[in-house]
């Protein structure tokens, strides 16, 4: 019923409460909260870490719906990113099939605790700590499903005129590279909870052959904002948005090879820190400390070069005090119609 309170989360107050089924999707197989990465409805042990007060062998708190009230039952054990992809292949085959343009959003819960595999993919890693293992195991798992997703993509003869976009939500868990805690930033200062870039710096991926030539890189970020007004252009609704102000851009010129530069900033705030990102510098504000730097120059943070440009700092100030102000008028609904 829709009064079950799920593993972490509080219940059904409309003010947090927002599923699938009340944003426009048709289909949905998702969970409120995480679940673990094996058997995902059943407590790990405490090595999978993030358990709470759950007794192992019991229900995990949450579970996998499929509407308002429809509790999934089935095809409920082993790898959760085979589970997943389970729901997403028919989907995909009954839209192709029908000829009918699809939009499939893809969450995998790896690699978030509580972290584990089967032994099959442990074995991948054997001689490796067992903490490698079922963190790695678990990678391995997914990157596995993502490759079905692609042969299946071939064989619907799908793949020229779909557009993919791969990334992740954030840097990784923990305070450092530890326990079921093994992602690593790749020398980025920060991790999850952190807005400097080990933090909020992600991989990320766009496959499209028809329209994207491979091997494209840029050198000024992006952000998952930007995936409202790139979706809107892809169907000729260029400036053309339902909603204003948008804090995302289309990213159609990058994929034509005709962006060099940013031409709006990217802004974040969470926990007492601020950030705002143009296409080479970051302002950082935490509490009262305020930091600057030259990505291109300087991507792991090491060298804050605030004091010899107070311009900047102060062109950057006025652009995070905007991104700010029209958070907090999104949030009490004064932005928009």
């Amino acid at each position: 019923t829709n009064d079950i309170i799920d593993a972490n989360r509080g219940g059904r107050n409309p003010e947090h409460y927002s599923p699938p089924w009340v944003n426009g999707f048709d289909v949905c197989f998702s969970t409120e909260s995480k679940v673990p990465t094996w058997n995902p409805m059943i407590t790990p042990d405490s090595t999978a870490e993030d358990i709470g007060n759950r007794t192992p062998g019991t229900h995990f708190g949450t579970y996998y719906w499929s509407g308002p009230g429809e509790i999934v039952s089935d095809n409920l054990e082993g790898d959760d990113s085979r589970i997943i992809m389970d729901r997403v292949i028919p989907y995909i085959e009954e839209q192709t099939k029908s000829n009918n343009p699809f939009f499939a959003v893809i969450w995998f819960h790896t690699p978030h605790l509580p972290v584990l595999t089967g032994e099959e993919y442990r074995k991948l890693y054997a001689g490796q700590s067992i903490d490698v293992q079922h963190y790695y195991g678990a990678i391995s798992a997914m990157d596995e499903q993502i490759g079905r997703l692609n042969n299946k993509l071939k064989e619907l003869n799908a793949t020229e005129n779909t557009l993919i976009f791969f990334t992740s939500d954030n840097g990784p868990e923990g305070k450092e590279q530890e326990g079921r805690t093994q992602g690593s930033t790749g020398g980025f200062k920060g991790r999850k909870r952190s807005l400097y870039e080990g933090g909020i710096r992600v991989p990320g991926i766009v496959v499209w052959p028809e329209k994207i030539q491979s091997g494209l890189q840029t050198d000024f970020p992006a952000v998952t904002s930007d995936y409202f007004p790139t979706i809107l252009e892809v169907f000729g609704e260029k400036n053309q948005f339902p909603v204003s102000p948008l804090d995302g851009i289309s990213l159609m010129d990058v994929f034509n090879g005709n962006m060099n530069l940013r031409s709006s900033p990217i802004g974040f705030q969470f926990g007492g820190q601020k950030a705002v990102i143009d296409d080479r510098y970051k302002l950082y504000i935490n509490q009262d400390e305020v930091e600057l730097y030259d990505l291109l120059e300087d991507p792991f943070e090491t060298t804050d070069i605030s004091n010899e440009n107070p311009e900047k700092v102060n062109e950057m100030k006025s652009q995070l005090n905007d991104f700010v102000r029209s958070c907090a008028e999104s949030t009490r609904g004064a932005d928009y119609d």
